[in-house]
């Protein structure tokens, strides 16, 4: 479902991202060339500010938005997503965040008013909050960040950590190149149909 704000923003789609129909994109929204998302998730930007504005939720190229995430941001702030990230089954990111290119953030983990930078990878039910993580690093598991103390144990990225990142965003590009394809032909690329 694609709905406009109260402000009368419209979310703004390329042609060759790939939205599940049961996805909800709500306002001040836009999604670059090859982002995929999925089955339930829901991005709204709606939320106004003192002036009724509203902030922006920029979702950048080959980027994905797994099943059941959630993507808000508080009144005037945004959040934005950068490309090749894969927001990965249960997660939400509330603004106002930024993560930065080729991350990874897990299952059911939570940022909020945080700044990830290039390449960081949060594994599975992490919470960021009021943070700022340099650029390649790693968030363990079921970990609490919400000051620099808390990062200071954390390691850099392994190759195998990076492959694995890699190969979640070539997996869901795929699935908008062929969700993109469905939308607008109205015919899957399988044989037979």
């Amino acid at each position: 479902m694609i709905e406009v704000n109260h402000a009368g923003d419209r979310p703004g789609i390329a042609a060759t991202a790939g939205l599940h129909p049961s996805a909800v994109v709500i306002g001040n929204v836009e999604i670059g060339g090859e982002v995929y998302i999925g089955p339930n998730a829901v991005i709204r930007a709606d939320e106004p500010s003192a002036d009724g504005s509203v902030g922006a939720i920029i979702i950048e190229r080959e980027a994905n938005i797994q099943d059941g995430v959630i993507i808000h941001a508080l009144g005037g702030t945004g959040v934005r997503i950068g490309r090749g990230t894969s927001i990965a089954h249960g997660a939400v990111v509330h603004g106002p965040s930024e993560i930065g290119e080729n991350c990874f953030i897990g299952f059911n983990s939570v940022i909020f008013k945080a700044s990830l930078g290039d390449g960081v990878i949060v594994l599975h039910q992490a919470l960021i909050e009021d943070a700022a993580i340099p650029n390649g690093l790693v968030v363990p598991s079921m970990t609490a960040v919400r000051d620099k103390e808390d990062m200071m144990r954390f390691a850099p990225v392994s190759p195998e950590l990076a492959k694995f990142a890699l190969k979640v965003r070539q997996t869901n590009v795929f699935l908008a190149e062929v969700s993109s394809l469905i939308r607008s032909t109205g015919k899957s690329n399988r044989s037979g149909e």
